[in-house]
Protein backbone atom coordinates (compact mmCIF):
# COMPACT_ATOMS: atom_id res chain seq x y z
CA UNK A 1 0.00 0.00 0.00
CA UNK A 2 1.61 3.32 -1.38
CA UNK A 3 2.28 5.73 1.80
CA UNK A 4 3.20 9.38 1.14
CA UNK A 5 5.27 12.00 3.75
CA UNK A 6 6.05 15.62 3.96
CA UNK A 7 9.67 16.23 5.19
CA UNK A 8 9.89 19.63 6.42
CA UNK A 9 13.18 21.48 5.96
CA UNK A 10 15.05 24.33 7.98
CA UNK A 11 18.86 25.33 7.42
CA UNK A 12 20.44 24.00 10.45
CA UNK A 13 21.84 24.29 13.79
CA UNK A 14 24.51 23.11 15.91
CA UNK A 15 23.98 20.40 18.34
CA UNK A 16 24.93 22.68 21.45
CA UNK A 17 25.95 26.33 21.88
CA UNK A 18 29.83 25.69 22.30
CA UNK A 19 32.77 25.89 20.34
CA UNK A 20 32.99 22.43 19.27
CA UNK A 21 29.59 22.11 18.17
CA UNK A 22 29.50 25.54 16.16
CA UNK A 23 33.06 24.93 14.47
CA UNK A 24 31.29 21.39 13.68
CA UNK A 25 28.08 22.82 11.94
CA UNK A 26 30.05 26.02 10.24
CA UNK A 27 32.43 23.56 8.59
CA UNK A 28 29.73 21.83 6.94
CA UNK A 29 27.79 25.05 6.40
CA UNK A 30 30.40 27.24 5.06
CA UNK A 31 32.01 24.50 2.45
CA UNK A 32 28.81 24.53 0.80
CA UNK A 33 29.71 25.94 -2.92
CA UNK A 34 25.94 27.47 -2.82
CA UNK A 35 26.64 28.51 -0.04
CA UNK A 36 30.27 30.26 -0.70
CA UNK A 37 30.55 30.47 -4.10
CA UNK A 38 34.34 30.67 -4.33
CA UNK A 39 36.58 28.01 -6.05
CA UNK A 40 37.21 25.44 -3.20
CA UNK A 41 40.95 25.33 -3.59
CA UNK A 42 40.98 28.85 -2.29
CA UNK A 43 37.78 29.21 -0.05
CA UNK A 44 39.04 26.13 2.16
CA UNK A 45 42.43 27.45 3.58
CA UNK A 46 40.72 30.05 4.65
CA UNK A 47 37.35 28.85 6.10
CA UNK A 48 39.91 26.00 7.74
CA UNK A 49 42.47 28.54 9.39
CA UNK A 50 41.56 32.19 10.46
CA UNK A 51 37.71 31.65 10.44
CA UNK A 52 37.34 28.13 11.88
CA UNK A 53 39.88 28.91 14.12
CA UNK A 54 38.08 32.70 15.59
CA UNK A 55 34.23 32.45 14.43
CA UNK A 56 32.98 29.50 16.12
CA UNK A 57 33.57 31.13 19.94
CA UNK A 58 31.89 34.31 19.25
CA UNK A 59 28.81 32.35 17.33
CA UNK A 60 28.70 29.80 20.58
CA UNK A 61 28.26 32.95 22.65
CA UNK A 62 25.63 34.13 20.30
CA UNK A 63 23.92 30.42 20.48
CA UNK A 64 23.98 30.84 24.24
CA UNK A 65 21.69 33.50 23.88
CA UNK A 66 18.93 32.10 22.30
CA UNK A 67 19.35 28.54 23.51
CA UNK A 68 16.18 26.81 25.05
CA UNK A 69 15.57 23.98 26.96
CA UNK A 70 14.50 21.99 24.60
CA UNK A 71 17.32 23.33 21.98
CA UNK A 72 17.80 25.58 19.74
CA UNK A 73 15.14 27.88 18.95
CA UNK A 74 15.25 26.95 15.14
CA UNK A 75 14.73 23.21 15.53
CA UNK A 76 12.33 23.86 18.35
CA UNK A 77 9.80 25.89 16.65
CA UNK A 78 10.95 23.12 13.10
CA UNK A 79 9.70 20.27 15.15
CA UNK A 80 6.96 21.58 16.88
CA UNK A 81 5.20 22.74 13.35
CA UNK A 82 5.95 19.05 12.09
CA UNK A 83 3.97 17.82 15.39
CA UNK A 84 0.99 19.84 14.60
CA UNK A 85 0.85 18.96 11.37
CA UNK A 86 0.79 15.55 12.14
CA UNK A 87 -2.84 13.68 11.53
CA UNK A 88 -3.88 16.70 9.28
CA UNK A 89 -3.77 14.50 6.14
CA UNK A 90 -5.16 11.19 7.03
CA UNK A 91 -3.40 8.32 8.47
CA UNK A 92 -1.47 7.46 5.39
CA UNK A 93 0.67 10.49 5.11
CA UNK A 94 3.76 11.31 7.45
CA UNK A 95 5.45 14.74 8.65
CA UNK A 96 8.76 14.76 9.60
CA UNK A 97 11.32 17.14 9.43
CA UNK A 98 14.76 17.63 8.86
CA UNK A 99 18.10 20.07 8.76
CA UNK A 100 20.28 21.10 5.65
CA UNK A 101 23.17 21.51 8.09
CA UNK A 102 23.45 19.68 11.33
CA UNK A 103 21.23 16.87 12.62
CA UNK A 104 18.56 15.61 12.23
CA UNK A 105 19.91 15.50 8.54
CA UNK A 106 18.12 15.44 5.41
CA UNK A 107 19.91 12.05 4.39
CA UNK A 108 19.22 10.14 7.52
CA UNK A 109 15.47 11.54 7.40
CA UNK A 110 14.56 10.12 3.96
CA UNK A 111 16.25 6.67 4.72
CA UNK A 112 13.76 6.89 7.76
CA UNK A 113 11.37 8.01 5.69
CA UNK A 114 11.49 5.04 3.25
CA UNK A 115 12.06 2.61 6.10
CA UNK A 116 9.02 3.35 6.89
CA UNK A 117 7.34 2.41 3.93
CA UNK A 118 6.63 5.95 2.72
CA UNK A 119 7.47 5.67 -1.37
CA UNK A 120 6.03 9.47 -2.33
CA UNK A 121 7.85 12.46 -0.56
CA UNK A 122 6.92 15.73 -0.99
CA UNK A 123 10.34 17.96 0.36
CA UNK A 124 9.20 21.28 1.87
CA UNK A 125 11.55 23.57 2.67
CA UNK A 126 10.47 26.03 4.92
CA UNK A 127 12.10 29.02 2.77
CA UNK A 128 9.18 31.50 1.06
CA UNK A 129 11.59 32.98 -1.44
CA UNK A 130 13.88 30.79 -3.07
CA UNK A 131 17.17 31.52 -3.45
CA UNK A 132 20.07 29.15 -4.66
CA UNK A 133 21.94 28.76 -1.26
CA UNK A 134 18.84 28.03 0.85
CA UNK A 135 16.55 26.25 -1.31
CA UNK A 136 18.34 24.82 -4.19
CA UNK A 137 20.68 23.56 -1.79
CA UNK A 138 18.24 21.17 -0.15
CA UNK A 139 17.16 20.02 -3.48
CA UNK A 140 21.05 19.45 -3.59
CA UNK A 141 21.18 16.98 -0.33
CA UNK A 142 18.13 15.35 -1.19
CA UNK A 143 19.30 14.42 -4.54
CA UNK A 144 22.33 13.22 -3.28
CA UNK A 145 20.76 10.92 -0.77
CA UNK A 146 18.33 9.70 -3.19
CA UNK A 147 21.02 8.56 -5.38
CA UNK A 148 22.51 6.63 -2.84
CA UNK A 149 19.12 4.48 -2.80
CA UNK A 150 18.29 1.14 -3.98
CA UNK A 151 14.10 1.85 -4.30
CA UNK A 152 13.77 5.52 -4.73
CA UNK A 153 10.64 6.87 -3.14
CA UNK A 154 8.64 9.44 -6.12
CA UNK A 155 9.51 12.98 -5.31
CA UNK A 156 7.71 16.22 -5.60
CA UNK A 157 9.18 19.64 -3.96
CA UNK A 158 7.09 22.51 -2.24
CA UNK A 159 7.38 26.11 -5.16
CA UNK A 160 8.56 29.02 -3.16
CA UNK A 161 5.54 30.53 -1.92
CA UNK A 162 6.64 34.51 -1.47
CA UNK A 163 3.72 35.81 -2.82
CA UNK A 164 0.87 33.32 -2.46
CA UNK A 165 -3.03 34.81 -0.85
CA UNK A 166 -2.34 32.25 2.07
CA UNK A 167 1.13 33.06 2.88
CA UNK A 168 0.55 36.73 3.20
CA UNK A 169 -2.81 36.46 4.92
CA UNK A 170 -0.71 34.63 7.54
CA UNK A 171 1.86 37.56 7.64
CA UNK A 172 -0.62 39.69 7.98
CA UNK A 173 -2.72 38.12 10.65
CA UNK A 174 0.77 37.39 12.56
CA UNK A 175 1.51 41.35 12.18
CA UNK A 176 -1.64 42.73 13.14
CA UNK A 177 -1.56 40.20 15.84
CA UNK A 178 1.57 41.21 17.40
CA UNK A 179 1.56 44.80 16.73
CA UNK A 180 -2.09 45.12 18.63
CA UNK A 181 -0.35 43.81 21.85
CA UNK A 182 2.41 46.18 21.55
CA UNK A 183 1.97 49.06 24.22
CA UNK A 184 3.41 51.88 21.45
CA UNK A 185 2.77 52.63 17.71
CA UNK A 186 5.39 51.90 16.03
CA UNK A 187 6.75 55.26 13.30
CA UNK A 188 7.73 52.56 11.11
CA UNK A 189 7.41 48.96 10.06
CA UNK A 190 10.73 47.23 9.14
CA UNK A 191 11.21 43.93 7.07
CA UNK A 192 14.95 42.72 7.48
CA UNK A 193 15.32 40.04 4.87
CA UNK A 194 18.52 37.86 5.20
CA UNK A 195 20.87 39.36 3.10
CA UNK A 196 23.12 37.40 -0.11
CA UNK A 197 25.64 39.02 -1.74
CA UNK A 198 24.81 41.30 -5.18
CA UNK A 199 26.52 39.08 -7.44
CA UNK A 200 23.98 36.23 -6.35
CA UNK A 201 21.17 38.26 -8.20
CA UNK A 202 23.19 39.67 -10.90
CA UNK A 203 23.62 35.53 -12.04
CA UNK A 204 19.86 35.57 -11.77
CA UNK A 205 18.85 34.59 -8.44
CA UNK A 206 15.36 35.61 -8.27
CA UNK A 207 15.29 35.79 -4.28
CA UNK A 208 16.24 39.52 -4.09
CA UNK A 209 13.15 40.50 -6.40
CA UNK A 210 11.02 37.97 -4.65
CA UNK A 211 11.90 39.65 -1.31
CA UNK A 212 10.58 42.88 -2.54
CA UNK A 213 7.27 41.41 -3.91
CA UNK A 214 6.62 39.92 -0.20
CA UNK A 215 6.76 43.38 1.04
CA UNK A 216 4.97 45.33 -1.15
CA UNK A 217 2.29 42.54 -0.83
CA UNK A 218 2.50 42.93 3.22
CA UNK A 219 2.35 46.90 2.09
CA UNK A 220 -0.63 46.28 0.58
CA UNK A 221 -2.21 44.16 2.81
CA UNK A 222 -1.18 46.03 6.24
CA UNK A 223 -2.18 49.62 4.29
CA UNK A 224 1.31 51.24 6.03
CA UNK A 225 4.69 51.20 4.31
CA UNK A 226 7.06 48.25 5.08
CA UNK A 227 10.76 49.61 4.24
CA UNK A 228 13.10 46.63 3.26
CA UNK A 229 16.29 45.86 4.55
CA UNK A 230 18.81 42.95 4.25
CA UNK A 231 20.81 41.41 7.58
CA UNK A 232 23.66 39.36 7.97
CA UNK A 233 26.34 39.97 6.09
CA UNK A 234 29.41 38.16 5.86
CA UNK A 235 33.01 38.16 3.92
CA UNK A 236 34.14 41.38 2.00
CA UNK A 237 31.88 41.18 -1.04
CA UNK A 238 29.29 43.88 -1.59
CA UNK A 239 26.29 42.45 -0.16
CA UNK A 240 22.37 43.60 -1.06
CA UNK A 241 21.38 46.89 0.65
CA UNK A 242 20.38 48.67 2.37
CA UNK A 243 21.83 47.00 5.47
CA UNK A 244 19.68 46.24 8.53
CA UNK A 245 22.32 47.69 11.29
CA UNK A 246 23.09 50.74 8.93
CA UNK A 247 19.46 51.90 8.93
CA UNK A 248 18.61 51.15 12.32
CA UNK A 249 21.52 53.28 13.45
CA UNK A 250 20.40 56.22 11.61
CA UNK A 251 16.38 56.36 11.94
CA UNK A 252 16.79 58.15 15.13
CA UNK A 253 18.19 60.96 13.61
CA UNK A 254 15.86 61.05 10.64
CA UNK A 255 12.72 61.22 13.40
CA UNK A 256 11.48 57.56 13.61
CA UNK A 257 12.27 57.07 17.62
CA UNK A 258 9.64 54.08 17.80
CA UNK A 259 10.17 51.10 15.40
CA UNK A 260 9.14 46.89 14.87
CA UNK A 261 10.96 44.65 12.65
CA UNK A 262 9.57 41.78 10.97
CA UNK A 263 11.31 39.17 9.49
CA UNK A 264 9.38 37.69 6.59
CA UNK A 265 11.87 35.71 4.94
CA UNK A 266 12.51 32.98 7.80
CA UNK A 267 9.75 30.83 8.80
CA UNK A 268 10.89 29.81 12.18
CA UNK A 269 12.77 32.18 14.44
CA UNK A 270 16.56 31.65 15.26
CA UNK A 271 19.82 33.23 15.72
CA UNK A 272 19.39 35.56 13.17
CA UNK A 273 15.95 36.88 14.11
CA UNK A 274 16.61 36.69 18.02
CA UNK A 275 19.79 37.73 18.52
CA UNK A 276 21.02 39.68 15.42
CA UNK A 277 17.29 42.15 15.73
CA UNK A 278 16.12 40.95 18.58
CA UNK A 279 19.42 41.90 20.91
CA UNK A 280 21.77 43.65 18.87
CA UNK A 281 19.98 45.51 16.50
CA UNK A 282 17.69 46.80 19.53
CA UNK A 283 20.97 47.61 20.96
CA UNK A 284 21.67 49.54 17.88
CA UNK A 285 18.77 51.71 17.39
CA UNK A 286 18.50 52.55 21.33
CA UNK A 287 21.95 53.35 21.30
CA UNK A 288 21.16 56.02 18.30
CA UNK A 289 18.75 57.57 20.17
CA UNK A 290 15.50 55.52 19.69
CA UNK A 291 12.71 55.21 22.07
CA UNK A 292 11.01 51.94 21.39
CA UNK A 293 11.51 48.55 20.04
CA UNK A 294 9.90 45.55 18.49
CA UNK A 295 10.88 42.53 17.36
CA UNK A 296 7.82 40.76 15.88
CA UNK A 297 8.48 36.75 15.95
CA UNK A 298 8.33 34.26 12.65
CA UNK A 299 5.70 32.49 11.91
CA UNK A 300 6.88 29.67 13.30
CA UNK A 301 4.26 27.19 14.72
CA UNK A 302 1.84 29.48 15.16
CA UNK A 303 -1.79 28.78 14.34
CA UNK A 304 -1.00 31.29 11.21
CA UNK A 305 1.58 28.91 10.00
CA UNK A 306 -0.47 25.60 10.72
CA UNK A 307 -3.34 27.11 8.39
CA UNK A 308 -0.67 28.13 6.12
CA UNK A 309 1.34 24.83 5.69
CA UNK A 310 -1.71 22.60 5.63
CA UNK A 311 -2.71 24.85 2.82
CA UNK A 312 0.39 24.60 0.62
CA UNK A 313 0.44 20.82 1.76
CA UNK A 314 -2.50 19.97 0.54
CA UNK A 315 -2.47 21.50 -3.07
CA UNK A 316 0.99 19.92 -3.41
CA UNK A 317 0.18 16.38 -2.25
CA UNK A 318 -3.05 16.41 -4.88
CA UNK A 319 -3.23 12.86 -5.97
CA UNK A 320 -1.67 11.04 -3.30
CA UNK A 321 -3.83 11.73 -0.25
CA UNK A 322 -6.93 9.23 -2.11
Amino acid sequence: MSRAAVLLINLGTPDAPDAASVRRYLAEFLSDPRVVEIPQLLWQPILRGPILLTRPRKSAHAYAQVWTEEGSPLAVNTRAAAAALAGRFGGRVTVDWAMRYGRPSIAARLAALGEAGCDRILLAPLYPQYCAATTATAFDCAAEALGRMRAQPAIRTLPPYFDDPAYIAALEASTRRQLAALDFEPDLLIASFHGMPERTRDLGDPYHAQSLETARLMEEALGREVRVTFQSRFGRAKWLGPATDDVLKSLPSQGIRKVAVMTPGFSADCLETIEEIGIRGRDDFIAGGGQKFARLACLNASEEAIKLYENLIRRELAGWME
